[in-house]
Formats: structure tokens, C-alpha cells, sequence
């Protein structure tokens, strides 16, 4: 039977080398990992040592047994082991664990760590706003072209300045070091390539994820809003996903952006107003509803519009007379876009039916939303009729 051993290195250091492990090097006749791993091992491990990385080209050099191979830090946790065991059948196969950068740096700033947000953003594209603001402690393990002070500047950029970070260099290693500042202090400077951020829980502004936020809790002054039955139509309507750009043009207050950006702390939605005092409220409504993930945009549509990323789906709440430009403009950057026009004139109605009943557009869908609402007269409640509103949906035939 060959007898394959996969071995957590741990940090890198001989101490977060396990018994177990350490026996297992010591007795075997080949060891097979990366080359900074097997210039890591500690005297005494015996055997040939054989550098490989991709799981293909180690399960290939397994012809010496009893064999180790050597992964970095745990063999469960963002691990090359997940993706050799399938190719090592025919093998009796033992994985010893090791010590990991999470379990590390959690017993430096001595917390427990079963109940945080763990992410990966080695080698990897990472929104560290959207992790956060799911309202839990982050913990980041960076590497690649994502370092330490890239994670502390997103957050900073999306207005989580204040919030503390604590980045660990080199962990494990004797020039080991912890830093603890707020995100925007440590977006000023730089780290180790061998860092990991642990990043303080934000706590949640608003609970409710979406469905209908009450009309009396948005900081409003003389700016129309959109009511709150709409709202949840509009959002029903663009059927928005997980990490999808959403535009909201014509944001007025804000008050479709926040329950969009509400949705699920992924979405990346774009408000887009021309009006100073709207602009403003919609700075202060963020503010409130903690929604990190909306960026305001001063401007009118569709100059405002040209360097903002792809919509996924968009809102039209107000165009400026320019509904046909911005339609071009959505359709022309993704074929596929699924789009909301709202309407409480006649006028606008026909002429988003003109231009969304057209052969470039399909699921075509006009509603009519008439709202009452209780007022209290007396003993009595009395319905009063809100304003009826049109809502054209639509998506790009591609």
C-alpha cells in the first residue's frame, strides 16, 4: 500500500510544527512541496526532497513511500490539499492538520475566532467592504497583488475609515509584528507581502435587509420619495443578485438606492442625482443605514453615467429628459440589463413604452401601483388615496 502523509507546515516557523508532523517528516523516505516550504524543514526530516506545487505534478512524484507532502499553514483552510486528494486513489492517505494564520494571529490579539468572517484574498479579487458589512470580525489572509494597505484602503474609500484594523507581518517568524490602527491610518502606509488584517466588527445600521424600509425613517426635507410599497416592487422588479451594479438614476433622497444596497452587502449600487439638497440627503441617509456599498454620484444622466462600472440592472427614477440616452447607454455597455423606468405622468409612460417596446428589449412589463393608507379621523381610520405610479420593466434582448 503506498502510504501518502499531507502535512500542515503551519507558519512557516519549526514551533507551530506539530508532533505529529514532525514525526512523520522524520520517517519518510520523499517529501514533495513548494520550494520556500522545503527549505523551511527543520534538521533531521529525512528522505529526498522533491519541489513541486500544482497537485497534478505532486501526485506524479509520488513514487518514493512512505511520502510526505508539505502545504502551508492548515491542510483545510484555503489549501492545495482539497484539490490533491481526489487524484490520490489507490493510497492510504493520513492529513495531520496544522496551525493557520487566523488561529495564529486570534491567540496574539487574544480572541476566539469560531465566530468570524473568514476570506481569502490571496492571489484573489476582494471586496473587503462587502465581507464587512455582513457585521462580523473579517479576518483577511492577503497575499498576491492584495496586500494589507490595499484592504485598509477600500475600506477607507467606502467611508469605514474609522474602523480598527490589526495587521500581523510575518507571523511566527522571530521579526513577527502586529499593527493596530483605525483603516485609514494603515492605508497610509505599507506591509509585509506575508500579512494577514483582522478587521473589527461593524455593527449593523439598519436590520432590515431590504423588503420595504418605512417611509418615516429616511431623512427626506422637500425632496420627493419614492414610497415604500414601490420600492418593493422596484426591487422585485430588477431581481438584483448577489455582487451585481446596480444604478438608481434619479436617486432623489436615495430611498430606492439604501433598499437596494440593503439587498445583501455584495450589491455595488450607484446614486446617481443632479440636485444639491437630494445629494445631500442621500449622504445623510447613507450615513444612517450604514449602507457602505452605495456611492453617491453628483451629475446628470448620462454624462454622470459614462465612467461608472457596468449596470447590472438600473432604476430610472428621473432622467432629466435624457430616458432615451440613458437607455442607449445601459444597453450599450451590457446587452443584457434589466432595467425599471417609474412613471407618474402620462407622458413619460408613452414615451418609456416607445422605448422599451422595441425589438432590442424583451420581458416587457408595465404595472400601475395605486397605494392608500390609513389616517386616523376620530374613532374612525379613513383610507387616503397616495399617487399612482407606472413601473415599465424591461430586459436587453442581448
Amino acid at each position: 500500500m503506498k502510504t501518502v502523509t499531507i502535512v500542515g507546515m503551519g507558519m512557516g516557523n519549526v514551533d507551530t510544527l506539530t508532533v505529529g508532523a514532525w514525526n512523520a517528516l522524520q520517517s519518510a523516505k520523499r517529501i514533495i512541496g513548494a520550494k520556500r516550504l522545503l527549505d523551511s524543514l527543520p534538521d533531521g526530516c529525512g528522505g529526498e526532497r522533491i519541489a513541486a506545487i500544482y497537485p497534478k505534478d505532486i501526485a506524479a512524484a509520488l513514487t518514493a513511500f512512505p511520502a510526505c507532502v508539505i502545504m502551508s499553514g492548515d491542510t483545510g483552510f484555503y489549501s492545495g490539499t482539497k484539490k490533491l486528494l481526489p487524484l490520490l486513489d489507490g493510497c492510504d492517505v493520513t492529513v495531520l492538520p496544522g496551525i493557520t494564520t487566523v488561529q495564529y494571529l486570534a491567540a496574539k490579539l487574544g480572541r476566539p475566532w469560531q465566530d468570524v468572517k473568514l476570506v481569502s484574498a490571496h492571489g484573489l479579487d476582494c471586496d473587503a467592504v462587502a465581507h464587512v458589512l455582513e457585521g462580523r470580525e473579517t479576518f483577511f489572509l492577503t497575499g498576491g497583488t492584495v496586500t494589507a494597505r490595499d484592504i485598509a484602503l477600500q475600506l477607507t474609500v467606502a467611508g469605514l475609515g474609522g474602523v480598527t484594523l490589526h495587521v500581523g507581518q510575518r507571523l511566527s517568524y522571530p521579526d513577527e509584528t502586529t499593527v493596530t490602527g483605525t483603516a485609514e491610518e494603515l492605508s497610509q502606509r505599507d506591509f509585509h507581502t506575508l500579512s494577514a488584517v483582522w478587521v473589527d466588527a461593524v455593527p449593523k445600521s439598519y436590520p432590515i435587509l431590504g423588503g420595504g424600509i418605512p417611509d418615516d425613517r429616511f431623512l427626506r426635507g422637500e425632496v420627493p420619495m419614492t414610497k415604500r410599497e414601490v420600492r418593493a416592487a422596484i426591487a422585485g422588479l430588477l431581481d438584483v443578485q448577489p455582487g451585481e451594479v446596480v444604478w438608481d438614476v434619479g436617486a432623489g433622497t436615495g430611498s430606492v438606492s439604501m433598499e437596494l444596497a440593503l439587498l445583501h452587502p455584495s450589491v455595488q449600487v450607484y446614486a446617481i442625482e443632479r440636485n444639491d439638497e437630494a445629494c445631500g440627503l442621500i449622504a445623510q441617509n447613507r450615513e444612517k443605514f450604514g449602507v457602505y456599498n452605495l456611492r453617491l454620484i453628483p451629475g446628470t444622466a448620462p454624462e454622470a453615467l459614462i465612467d461608472l462600472p457596468t449596470a447590472d440592472a438600473a432604476f430610472l427614477g428621473g432622467s432629466g429628459g435624457s430616458l432615451a440616452a440613458t437607455l442607449q447607454l445601459l444597453l450599450d455597455n451590457n446587452p443584457n440589463v434589466r432595467v425599471c423606468v417609474s412613471a407618474i405622468a402620462a407622458e413619460t409612460l408613452a414615451k418609456a413604452i416607445s422605448l422599451l417596446g422595441d425589438n432590442r428589449w424583451e420581458n416587457f412589463e408595465i404595472s400601475q401601483i395605486s397605494v392608500a393608507r390609513s389616517r386616523k379621523a376620530g374613532p374612525y381610520h379613513l383610507m387616503t388615496g397616495q399617487n399612482p405610479i407606472w413601473l415599465i420593466s424591461a430586459r436587453g434582448r442581448g
